[in-house]
């Protein structure tokens, strides 16, 4: 699985995210820091990675339909400092590696995961963190 980090998430989230076998790069490895959210979105796309991002416009599904993309995972720690969004993402990669299936927005909160979806699809179960 490929995986772009957005410039909100904390670069050592792609030893969390490599550790547990994504391919992983960030919007500063590509030059994208700073650029707008569709430029990020559609970069994500061509390239065929899912998007990790603190950024919570991503979970607009009108604004970014989860059948357009490969993935986004929109994680929402309970504050946003670096330690707290590392410790919510190591907790959520081995249900996101072993569950995952793209074209879905995964809400990756501090005791679940919300998984949405933009067609008939049947979806995984939202699993619980714990």
């Amino acid at each position: 699985m490929r995986a772009k980090l957005d410039e909100n998430m904390p670069l050592e989230a792609v030893a969390v995210l490599e550790d547990a076998g994504w391919e992983c790069s960030t919007v500063f490895d590509e030059g994208l820091s700073g650029a707008a959210d569709p430029r990020l979105s559609e970069a994500c796309r061509v390239e065929g990675r899912v998007l990790f991002t603190l950024d919570l416009d991503f979970a607009d599904i009108r604004a970014y339909p989860p059948e357009t993309h490969p993935g986004i995972v929109a994680l929402r720690p309970a504050d946003p400092g670096r330690n707290s969004v590392l410790g919510l993402l190591a907790r959520a990669v081995g249900v996101l590696t072993r569950d995952w299936v793209g074209q879905r927005l995964w809400i990756v909160e501090p005791d679940r995961i919300r998984i949405r979806g933009g067609d008939q699809t049947p979806l995984p179960s939202s699993p619980r963190l714990t």
